[in-house]
């Protein structure tokens, strides 16, 4: 009588269904979205966390977990294949994403958490096996028994060329950034090795959440007082600023919820600050914020003018964002306006404004610690694709403002393509303009650099690393 098929062989271990663990599960779904469908993990990770609360009962532990698997996996990912590749057979592009995910996943825990390892290859296995079968589950365990052989710092000497024969690509492989973007932001900030590796370890630290108190609605006091002190404090450079010390849903939060404060980077609340107090000959009836989407300038801008009976014009040219605009302005206690309009043909006359903020679409380089998926999806290229319309926002801007008004060049990346060299190129050819120091407009804020414009950075004042240049139109 032949065995049944179904019956274990004599000495074979049972077949065991791989067991569905929801932290894991969460972590690889959205990794998965990041990569099939260019989404980020800030907008895609808060709904699925809201989901797990619901469905399996996420408690704080969990979705904490979750959110370091995710990010931590995303800012390590060069790093990580660089150790991956080490590991296998073949050339990394031929290991599935999927797969890829999965085995970057297991390699954060390894490398990058206080897991210890025997759990974080028995759960990444198990999570291999529920996601992609008992065949390459078999596979995800060979890789990570041999990434478990040696802990970080062992696997950076053997991976990453020495710094005396490539700084740039030592720095690309131990701090997990491609080499194009480590050499451009050591171009911005100059310096020597010191410099570049403390920007590059700032942008693969977890930021603090930030919130603005919008002026007219609230105060720093206000919230402070609502969140008591073990969970704010005030912020290093804004007088509107907030920050959370105990991370959570600022969603959440009532005074969020009402409008009477939002989630907004103190580097960029310094940008809207310096603009708003910048000094002015004449009128300071009409301003404008160029682009304004998704509306967390704009907001405080619209406070500002409302104090001192000034109106705000914000422009988004995308009907979506400029929806999200309006919606961060409901409620502002003077007169404002939101339109969608391209910046680059204004609907509005030359020479109206007193003062213009343009806050330019750029490579986002500045706010890596916030998207650390964007520093694996920018190329070189994409500087050439954001350069005509920088410029010519620039020249709208200036065109804008009437003489003797102020415009704020602003950009959310330190690259210089993005930064100096559009200003500089406008000035030479346009003319009727001359830059204002801009320090002055940001008290108490160090390491400003040699002016008149402004160059923040993560590693030194603690905010993205924005960008602000400021104009005077004088003919």
């Amino acid at each position: 009588m032949s065995e049944s098929p179904r019956r274990p062989r004599p000495g074979a271990k049972p077949y065991r269904r791989p067991k569905k663990d929801p932290v894991r599960m969460l972590a690889f779904e959205a990794l998965r979205a990041v990569d099939e469908r260019d989404a980020y993990a800030n907008l895609v990770l808060p709904p699925l966390l809201r989901k797990a609360r619901e469905k399996d009962g996420f408690d704080g532990r969990d979705a904490a977990l979750a959110t370091e698997l995710v990010y931590g996996t995303l800012r390590r990912q060069g790093t990580y294949d660089a150790i991956i590749a080490a590991c296998i057979d073949r050339p990394l592009r031929e290991v599935d994403p999927p797969v890829l995910d999965v085995l970057s996943l297991g390699a954060h825990q390894l490398l990058g958490t206080r897991i210890p390892s025997h759990a974080a290859v028995s759960a990444t296995v198990e999570l291999a096996r529920v996601v992609l079968g008992d065949g390459r589950a078999k596979f995800v365990n060979a890789v990570l028994r041999k990434v478990a052989q040696t802990d970080l710092d062992g696997w950076l000497e053997r991976v990453a060329p020495p710094y005396d024969e490539d700084p740039e690509d030592h720095l690309a492989v131990v701090h997990s950034h491609p080499r194009w973007i480590v050499s451009a932001l050591w171009d911005a900030l100059g310096g020597g090795r010191a410099g570049i590796e403390d920007l590059l370890e700032a942008d693969n630290e977890r930021p603090e959440v930030t919130l603005v108190a919008r002026p007219g609605r609230s105060t720093a006091e206000d919230l402070l007082g609502g969140l008591g002190e073990e969970a704010a404090l005030p912020g290093r450079w804004s007088p509107y600023a907030v920050r959370l010390t105990e991370g959570g849903d600022p969603g959440s939060l009532d005074a969020v919820r009402e409008g009477r404060a939002g989630v907004q980077d103190e580097g960029s609340q310094l940008v809207a600050l310096a603009l708003a107090n910048a000094p002015l000959d004449g009128p300071d009836r009409a301003w404008l914020d160029g682009c304004a989407g998704p509306g967390g300038k704009a907001a405080m801008l619209a406070g500002l003018a409302a104090q001192r009976g000034a109106v705000l014009l914000a422009s988004e040219k995308q009907p979506h964002r400029a929806g999200l605009v309006a919606k961060a302005l409901a409620g502002n206690p003077g007169p404002y306006q939101v339109i969608a309009a391209d910046g680059t043909r204004p609907p509005w006359l030359p020479g109206t404004f007193d003062r213009v903020l343009m806050d330019v679409p750029c490579t986002g380089l500045g706010a890596l610690r916030r998207r650390p998926e964007a520093r694996w999806r920018r190329r070189p290229d994409d500087l050439d694709g954001f350069a005509p319309l920088q410029r010519a926002l620039l020249r709208t801007a200036l065109a804008s403002v009437r003489v003797g008004g102020v415009v704020g060049y602003a950009t959310c990346s330190p690259h210089l393509a993005e930064t100096r060299a559009v200003v500089d190129d406008v000035l030479k050819h346009d003319g009727g303009a001359e830059l204002i120091d801009a320090r002055p407009l940001l008290p108490g804020v160090p390491a400003l650099g040699e002016g008149p414009d402004v160059q923040l950075w993560p590693h030194l004042h603690g905010t993205d690393a924005m960008y602000l240049a400021l104009l005077r139109r004088t003919a």
